[in-house]
């Protein structure tokens, strides 16, 4: 592996922003000092006026593969989100078989071995019908186990509260939750179909999947939690209701010893309900796009430490699919290219401290998920590394997009922040908007009992 010396750099990391010199060797930093002389064969980045921060790690992905490959693969996200500044990523179990089995799983682990330009792990999923497999898990086998308690693809709604409770009661590692309850939704959708039949407006995407069944289903997930004592982490929180179930903590300390957290993605921060008239199908998602109130409640929640980790729950699908009416077009949309800059956006507007961010999407998911070594810019740790211009603005088009889908809800759209360089494992991944030919991806590791 290459040796690098990263000059004059801004750090940023655990609470500091300083100026110094940082040394990568054999894929993991090894000095962060000043004034560090130059080694030999030593490639050397003068950093002057730019931010180092440790990538972002990002809990909720779906790359689509195996089985939803036209829409997007292993290999295309993986490279979108490496110049994105996302330089580990989670993957979520509902694809094509669902990941349900541990031979389903580990298939996806070889899948990546040979594919991913990113760090991997993957998620176990959950259904009605499969607590051995979940219970024969090893904790160090996966990210977690996720459990669809509202709509999903396949057979893997978790819909009887008999079975939660085994899961939650029996689950060997964290267990991470979508929250909707199916049958209030699915009631709306009733009421909106008589009244607008298949073109139902997009706007009212947040009325049917509303801020009531994402209550109900949060409030069912968080009582098992406490009763069985479980590891329980909430996704993409989208409503103010929900908040008060969550303890608030601002250290990484406290962070380790808390069992109920709580999760918030990148488009809920960024979009509320006024954009639906701009966008349309683009940003419908589930949880949906809630008014600006709950997106103002979120976004304090993050600065007060109820929401723990910012992630992007990055869910590609053709443009074409996007083109259908209401009850047609699949939710989700791509997001791990542009994750990092929408939430330093919160920053150049005035909203985020530069710490608070990095807290929330490298430190407190390497915390959360008991990840080993990465996840923070210290001696002996890998160098999973993005170098951030601050000085150069970049806006979002076609033309630099990376997605296999080939469309981004923020496309227009002119981030105050650019990428500049992205390290995978101490190697230089992508620069200066290319990506390199070699992949040095690997498979995290945990540090769990």
């Amino acid at each position: 592996m290459c040796i690098l010396l990263f000059k004059n750099s801004t750090i940023v990391n655990e609470n500091q922003i300083f100026e110094s010199d940082l040394l990568v060797e054999n894929g993991r930093i090894t000095k962060i000092e000043k004034d560090i002389e130059v080694p030999a064969d030593c490639r050397v980045i003068d950093a002057k006026d730019k931010y180092l921060l440790p990538g972002m790690i990002d809990d909720q992905v779906h790359f689509r593969e195996p089985g939803l490959t036209h829409k997007g693969e292993i290999a295309t996200e993986s490279k979108a989100a490496i110049a994105g500044g996302i330089t580990t990523y989670m993957e979520m179990p509902n694809v094509n078989p669902p990941t349900t089995t541990l031979e389903a799983l580990e298939d996806k682990y070889q899948r990546a071995t040979e594919k991913s330009y990113a760090n991997y792990s993957f998620y176990l999923g959950a259904t009605n019908d499969n607590i051995e497999e979940i219970s024969k898990l090893d904790p160090n086998q996966a990210s977690g186990v996720k459990v669809f308690m509202g709509a999903s693809t396949g057979n893997m709604l978790v819909d009887s509260e008999e079975v939660l409770a085994k899961i939650f009661a029996n689950c060997p590692v964290l267990i991470a939750t979508h929250c909707e309850d199916p049958q209030m939704i699915t009631e709306l959708e009733d009421i909106y179909r008589k009244k607008y039949g298949e073109d139902v407006p997009m706007q009212e995407h947040a009325s049917i999947r509303s801020a009531e069944a994402c209550m109900r289903s949060s409030q069912l997930a968080v009582t098992l939690a406490k009763k069985y004592g479980t590891s329980l982490h909430l996704l993409h929180l989208t409503t103010a209701n929900e908040l008060y179930q969550f303890e608030s903590v601002k250290t990484l300390k406290a962070l380790a010893n808390k069992k109920i957290t709580a999760e918030v993605c990148v488009h809920h921060l960024f979009f509320n309900s006024n954009d639906y008239e701009r966008l349309g199908s683009q940003i419908k998602c589930n949880p949906a796009i809630k008014d600006e109130s709950h997106q103002k409640a979120l976004i304090q929640a993050v600065k007060d430490g109820i929401i723990d980790i910012i992630a992007t729950d990055h869910a590609p699908h053709t443009w074409e699919e996007k083109q259908n009416t209401y009850f047609k077009v699949p939710s989700g949309m791509p997001l791990v290219q542009h994750g990092l800059q929408s939430a330093l956006e919160f920053y150049h507007r005035g909203i985020f401290d530069l710490e608070l961010v990095v807290q929330k999407t490298a430190h407190a998911p390497a915390v959360r998920y008991q990840v080993k070594d990465r996840g923070f810019i210290r001696e002996g740790y890998w160098a999973d590394l993005v170098l951030i211009d601050f000085n150069k603005s970049e806006t979002v088009s076609k033309d630099n997009i990376f997605y296999k889908c080939s469309w981004s809800p923020f496309e227009g759209h002119t981030f105050g922040t650019s990428i500049d360089m992205t390290l995978i494992n101490g190697n230089i991944a992508f620069e200066d908007g290319q990506h390199r030919k070699e992949r040095y991806a690997q498979r995290i590791e945990f540090e769990r009992k």
